[in-house]
């Protein structure tokens, strides 16, 4: 007889990360790998259309992709590049869905992720559509919003299966669940600062993290973190004492239970980087690696 192989726990899920396009004054598709140490590599040449404001998540449990953006003015993309289980960037995928830029994205399911909300006309026109991914990285049609319309939000999963939408322009604090089927729910009441341009991520095991941002003034840059409890709550404010006030940054887990936030744009761009441990505490500062950029993306493989 052959051995039963379990399929992969939220545990056994984002052993390495990759971080990938953004602006640096122009757009690029540089991406950078993170390695199960939480050590930011040196940049890899960018493969398909260079872009920014684009968001990424895992699918298939080892896999990820990154879609959407924003790739000319005034050109928004639906298109879609996959992150193999080794990392490699694929080609341009053409998009399904409508081309918008600003959403957020993140997985649920296990093994399937979901793309939201976000803007498809410039600095108006909020959306809350959502679009699915399934474990083979397919993205499906536009699905009605549900929540209210919003961009330059964030996205994460928690609980093992389970993802939740949160924050966004201009500063509010509002979540929206994901169930482990994809649906969205409505409204949950905000926690927290009210701010956009953040990001957020998993640590442990089934707990996750909203990060950095832009404060409801629309000038005011904080490096304050919202936990996400195992059940999709989220908690107050906790302020860092470590790490550089930012925007535009991207966050992922490595090593399975823990995270990083990198690259952003405090004033300029960066390519600072902070560690998360596996209790949802923020290391200081490490050095930048790569090209300093914002407005990027990043997800898990492997």
């Amino acid at each position: 007889m052959f051995p039963i192989i379990p399929a992969a726990s939220a545990a056994d899920k984002g052993n390495q990360g990759i971080m990938g396009f953004g602006w640096t004054g122009s757009n690029t598709a540089v991406t950078n790998i993170v390695t199960n140490a939480g050590v930011v590599g040196t940049d890899v040449s960018g493969v398909g259309t260079a872009k920014h404001n684009l968001a990424g998540c895992e699918y298939g449990g080892d896999k990820g992709i990154f879609g959407y953006g924003y790739d000319s003015a005034p050109t928004y993309t639906a298109g879609t590049n996959l992150v193999s289980s080794a990392g490699v960037v694929g080609t341009d995928v053409t998009g399904v869905g409508t081309a918008r830029w600003g959403l957020a994205a993140c997985s649920y399911g296990g093994d399937k992720g979901i793309f939201g909300y976000g803007t498809a006309v410039g600095w108006t026109g909020t959306l809350s559509m959502t679009n699915l991914v399934t474990n083979a990285g397919v993205v499906g049609t536009d699905v009605t919003g549900v929540g209210s319309n919003r961009y330059y939000l964030a996205g994460t999963e928690y609980g093992g299966d389970k993802g939740i939408f949160g924050y966004g322009y201009n500063g509010v604090s509002m979540t929206n669940k994901v169930s482990n089927a994809g649906v969205v729910a409505t409204d949950t009441s905000g926690v927290g600062t009210g701010r956009n341009n953040l990001t957020g991520c998993r640590y442990g095991t089934d707990t996750s993290l909203f990060g950095f941002g832009r404060s409801s003034s629309d000038t005011t840059l904080v490096s304050i973190t919202n936990l996400v409890s195992n059940t999709g709550v989220v908690a107050s404010d906790q302020a860092a004492t470590t790490g550089t006030a930012r925007r535009d940054l991207g966050a992922c887990e490595y090593d399975n239970d823990k995270a990083i936030f990198a690259f952003g744009n405090t004033g300029s761009a960066t390519a600072v980087s902070n560690l998360v441990s596996n209790t949802g505490v923020i290391a200081t500062d490490v050095t930048g690696v790569g090209t300093a950029r914002s407005q990027l993306a990043a997800c898990n493989f492997n």
